[in-house]
């Protein structure tokens, strides 16, 4: 059996993938959200967020003898307790990594090392920012805007947790935009013009998260670019391709 540690929009083809090279297979997210998974007996899809000691006890229920994350690549805590998790268990364990997306094509954005950098940053760039961060790390960010006196909007998954978490942080419900990506150039658009933003704060999802449409997007709207690094990797095997995946499962 192998654990499948997915949500983002990959997940689904590597499911796929590892089916048809004969695996049985366990799709673990951490949320119920819809996934494009092929109906198998072979398959097995689980919802529920997991830390080291309850993926340790999955390991041993399912019998897994091999462990891919495709998590967020920002997931720095599920990577971690995927990699513990599998060491104590002695099964072998490969990150799946996007692609960092290419930003030759687009000088002026301002990087930052972690929220509160990020938080800074995009509060002394412009009057309006959009954030498109996810829900987990709103404080920085209302901190900030309400410091300098900025309009904070906030485009979150549309999940009672993400909206109950801005709700905690203090975002007005006029300010949240509850909505699942990716999105097109057009769509962000649209919507850096509905709120007269001027300052945009992503992450490196790559091209499967959407980044070149954000940063097309922003360009094309004259939109400040604020851009959370990727944390370094651990100490981790990574593949980006279903050959390598494949390869990796055999090895």
């Amino acid at each position: 059996m192998i654990l499948l540690l997915g949500g983002t929009s990959e997940t689904g083809a590597i499911a796929d993938a590892l089916l048809r090279a004969g695996h049985r297979v366990l799709v673990s997210t951490a949320t119920d959200i819809p996934l494009e998974i092929p109906a198998d007996p072979r398959i097995t899809r689980r919802a529920g967020r997991l830390d080291e000691e309850s993926l340790f006890h999955l390991l041993q229920e399912y019998a897994v003898t091999f462990v891919v994350d495709a998590t967020h690549p920002y997931a720095e805590m599920a990577h971690l307790a995927a990699s513990h998790a599998a060491e104590r268990a002695g099964v072998r364990c490969v990150r799946w990594v996007r692609p960092a997306t290419d930003l030759t094509s687009y000088p002026g954005i301002l990087r930052a090392a972690h929220h509160q950098e990020a938080a800074q940053i995009a509060a002394a760039a412009g009057h309006t920012i959009l954030l498109t961060v996810g829900s987990k790390n709103l404080a920085p960010y209302v901190s900030e805007a309400a410091r300098h006196g900025r309009v904070l909007i906030a485009r979150v998954l549309p999940e009672a947790s993400s909206l109950e978490a801005c709700r905690l942080a203090g975002l007005s419900e006029k300010y949240v935009v509850a909505a699942r990506g990716p999105f097109s150039v057009e769509e962000n658009r649209a919507l850096l013009r509905e709120f007269g933003v001027n300052v945009l704060v992503t992450k490196d999802g790559g091209e499967a998260g959407g980044l070149p449409a954000k940063l097309e997007a922003a360009s094309l709207e004259r939109c400040r670019v604020v851009l959370l690094t990727r944390p370094t990797e651990i100490n981790s095997r990574q593949v980006g391709t279903v050959g390598e995946l494949l390869s990796a499962t055999l090895t």
